[in-house]
């Protein structure tokens, strides 16, 4: 089996494609398609085993993938990391920065230490990668970048910290894509909402708990796929989007709107997309979980 894809087979050939925290989830998802429609893809991440891994699912469905060990929230790794792929690789043609993280805490409980990590991930090392990618090679020839960001609108209760960081990956996201457009460089963001992934196994306690329930909260009563976010993810990276540029996909089934007084009921027609062939659901999501 391969990555049943909605874009054409070629439609990344020749271009070099980094993917941040390539080694799970969206990452590996989106990962995955870009070798598929063609890309010689390059995945970063802290620890060799699982991009060693990817790698090997990849080149196993016959893509271009080579795994780089990079810790984005450090400065000297992420501009010698950027060096290294244009020596080998000639390009960077797009950057799509998935890598981040977060743990459940209120705000009167997180230490000045937790809040300093998850920005650094979150936000900080979003912001490297953006910067070395442009000095590095953008600058000179254009290129598409892809931020991660998160459904921060209305707050994030329980994880302020993470709120924080992406609402400044989305405004960094529009400053980018007006000071680089000089160079031809598009700077966009996509904004997943509840989806099944793999992270959704590291949470414990009542935050996992409520996960299962988190669907009948969606407009649309389900969760989204890792291939729902790859899908736009890709197109925002691709040719067909050389005219959007500044802008925050919500991908989030409507969850991000609405108000608690226009009470949701069920949902039909709207089946998920899923192109991926090696995806798989959760354990938190499992019946006999």
């Amino acid at each position: 089996m391969s990555y049943s894809s909605i874009f054409r087979s070629d439609a990344f050939a020749g271009k070099v494609i980094i993917v941040t925290g390539g080694g799970s989830g969206i990452g590996r998802c989106t990962a995955h398609e870009l070798a598929a429609l063609g890309a010689q893809v390059i995945i970063t991440g802290r620890k060799p085993e699982k991009l060693d891994a990817i790698s090997a699912e990849i080149a196993g469905d016959g893509g271009k993938v080579k795994g780089f060990v990079c810790d984005i929230r450090q400065e000297e790794q992420v501009k010698a990391t950027i060096a290294a792929v244009i020596a080998e690789f000639g390009r960077i043609d797009g950057l799509f920065n998935n890598a981040g993280g977060q743990f459940p805490a209120a705000l009167e409980s997180i230490s000045f230490n937790g809040f300093d990590s998850v920005i650094r991930n979150n936000l900080h090392g979003t912001f490297l990668m953006m910067r070395e990618v442009y000095n590095q090679w953008m600058g000179a020839n254009g290129g598409s970048i892809v931020n991660m960001t998160a459904d921060m609108w209305g707050g994030m209760p329980g994880m302020g910290h993470s709120g924080a960081a992406r609402a400044g990956v989305d405004n960094l996201t529009k400053t980018a894509a007006i000071e680089w457009a000089k160079s031809g460089v598009r700077v966009n963001a996509v904004a997943p909402g509840w989806i099944m992934s793999s992270g959704m196994d590291t949470y414990q306690g009542a935050f996992r708990a409520m996960i299962p329930m988190l669907a009948e909260k969606v407009p649309l009563k389900r969760m989204g796929t890792e291939s729902e976010v790859s899908s736009v993810t890709c197109f925002l990276l691709s040719e067909a989007a050389a005219f959007v540029s500044g802008v925050t996909i919500r991908i989030d089934g409507a969850a991000s709107l609405g108000t608690p007084m226009y009470p949701l009921v069920d949902a039909k027609n709207n089946a998920p997309f899923n192109g991926f062939h090696r995806a798989f659901i959760p354990d938190v999501l499992k019946k006999d979980a």
